[in-house]
């Protein structure tokens, strides 16, 4: 955070001398006598008062007592001429951060300022830090391919004092990822500063950002620190940046570029020391492409992007993460020993996930609240996901329904169009795979080579769908070809057949006409 001090002593050459002693480490405000100083704290707010014990005509401890009596009152260095020990204990009785010697020479001095009043900002982190739960890359244990190749990316920035861009679907946990690049970074020891730039009025989010001065406004009876102050030092977090006016674009692009800010109402400018880490569920080309982005804040921001995977393109990540939000509120609700039935967990790793990691925590919470035995069934979720309904399968059309397309199930046509384009794609890579796992007979190497993709991905993507190798050795065509096929027995539909994979892919490009055509 950006220290605020105010410097009240009673000769200009004092203040002068105090003022280059101070200035390196905090915004430094001076006012001579009493009255000045209390004018100065009913106008803005200090972290620190340097008071001289010359500038004050009667007793230096009556005026700490009523300082500290203030409901936001700043911490207190008395600095006296002369040794009194009766009164050095009495002003450290009253709330003294400190006394020293102002016949200090300027080293000595400045080494007792930076020591004595770093430790009230240190306090004030550390209790942060304890209220906080930590955010490590290692918590996001991960499966897939994808995530662990973006968590390498994201270690690897972690370090350097970059602006990142954090894109991805609501709840996919993409402030939990930027507090882990914070806490693996050169910062960690500094303030993590986190806004939602949508949940706050427009009219008020200048303020917050950037702070003002009193009488800036109708309503500013008192200075006020905005979020870049408080993460001097540190990081900011910028979350649903796509929301921010237009206007405080413009204002946001000029702090990036010049490390320095400007409160409302105020003719100085103050630099700051931040780290800006920005996110967005929302497509930012096409909001820059509708002229509510602006194109040069964009590329100021991304200077490296990380985009946060959906649950549903992971699907492999929902058994690990299940496991571990179940022990984890376990052992917060006294329910040590509480296991799920492995329907429970397949019922869990075939839902859509729409609301992500955010919703598969939820989830979990309510099933270990609810279950009322020592194991979680389908019972003990939700019904929307206790429903474990099978992924729905291509067939041509009939007759007269189209021309050289693929019949859409009656089921898919309430759905909204990503969400059908979504069950597209997946149900025609899975007959897809399941296609070539058959002409290969289950080896994966030439399913691999058929499909022009490296092995590991090909085991990624099985994973994914369900689909086992096993599944696909010594079987004839008639029979069944894989767990899918085995788990889809009773649908009507078949699987697309390696011919029929043009079908498919028209389908996906008439809806992607009718999606751009939006």
């Amino acid at each position: 955070m950006l220290r605020r001090t105010l410097l009240v002593t009673g000769t200009a050459a004092e203040a002068r001398r105090l003022r280059r002693l101070l200035g390196g480490s905090s915004v430094v405000e001076q006012a001579t006598g009493a009255q000045a100083m209390w004018s100065a704290l009913a106008r803005d707010v200090f972290d620190l008062l340097v008071l001289g014990r010359e500038a004050l005509p009667g007793s230096a401890v009556d005026v700490v007592a009523e300082l500290r009596r203030l409901p936001a009152g700043p911490e207190i260095i008395v600095l006296q001429p002369d040794e009194d020990p009766v009164e050095r204990a009495r002003l450290l009785t009253a709330g003294c951060l400190a006394v020293l010697n102002s016949r200090l020479d300027n080293p000595t001095l400045g080494a007792a300022f930076e020591a004595v009043a770093s430790r009230p900002l240190e306090s004030a982190t550390r209790l942060l830090e304890a209220s906080t739960p930590a955010f490590r890359f290692e918590d996001f244990a991960s499966r897939s391919s994808a995530m662990r190749a973006l968590l390498d990316v994201a270690d690897r920035v972690a370090r350097s004092d970059a602006s990142l861009l954090i894109l991805g679907e609501t709840g996919v946990g993409k402030e939990w990822l930027a507090r882990a690049v914070h806490s693996a970074g050169n910062r960690a020891t500094g303030p993590f500063v986190a806004v939602n730039c949508a949940a706050v009025p427009e009219d008020l989010l200048e303020s917050e950002l950037f702070g003002h001065e009193k009488g800036a406004f109708t309503g500013a009876v008192r200075a006020h620190r905005g979020h870049f102050e408080m993460a001097h030092r540190g990081t900011l977090f910028l979350d649903e940046i796509a929301d921010m006016p237009v206007h405080l674009q413009s204002k946001l692009l000029r702090v990036l570029q010049e490390r320095r800010i400007q409160r409302l109402g105020a003719e100085q400018t103050l630099a700051v020391d931040v780290r800006v880490m920005a996110a967005t569920n929302r497509d930012l080309q096409r909001t820059i492409a509708d002229r509510v982005f602006r194109e040069d804040l964009y590329y100021r921001l991304s200077v490296v992007t990380l985009e946060v995977p959906p649950l549903r393109r992971r699907r492999e990540d929902v058994a690990p993460l299940v496991h571990g939000y179940l022990e984890r509120f376990a052992l917060q609700l006294g329910r040590t020993g509480l296991q799920i039935r492995q329907d429970a967990l397949d019922a869990l790793e075939a839902y859509d996930w729409p609301g992500n990691v955010r919703e598969l925590i939820n989830v979990m919470e309510r099933a270990v609240l609810l279950c009322t035995s020592t194991v979680i069934t389908p019972a003990d979720l939700p019904s929307a996901v206790a429903v474990k309904t099978p992924a729905a399968r291509l067939a041509p059309a009939p007759s007269g329904e189209g021309r050289g397309l693929v019949g859409i199930p009656e089921s898919w046509m309430t759905l909204a169009l990503p969400t059908f384009r979504r069950r597209v794609v997946d149900a025609a890579e899975a007959s897809y795979l399941s296609a070539l796992l058959e002409r290969s007979r289950g080896r994966v190497g030439v399913a691999a080579e058929l499909a022009g993709i490296d092995p590991r991905s090909l085991y990624d993507r099985l994973r994914r769908h369900g689909l086992r190798k096993e599944g696909f050795r010594d079987r004839g065509r008639s029979g069944p070809r894989g767990p899918v096929d085995r788990r889809l027995a009773a649908d009507e539909n078949r699987h697309l057949g390696p011919e029929e994979v043009d079908d498919a892919t028209r389908v996906l490009g008439v809806v992607d006409d009718q999606y751009q055509g939006r």
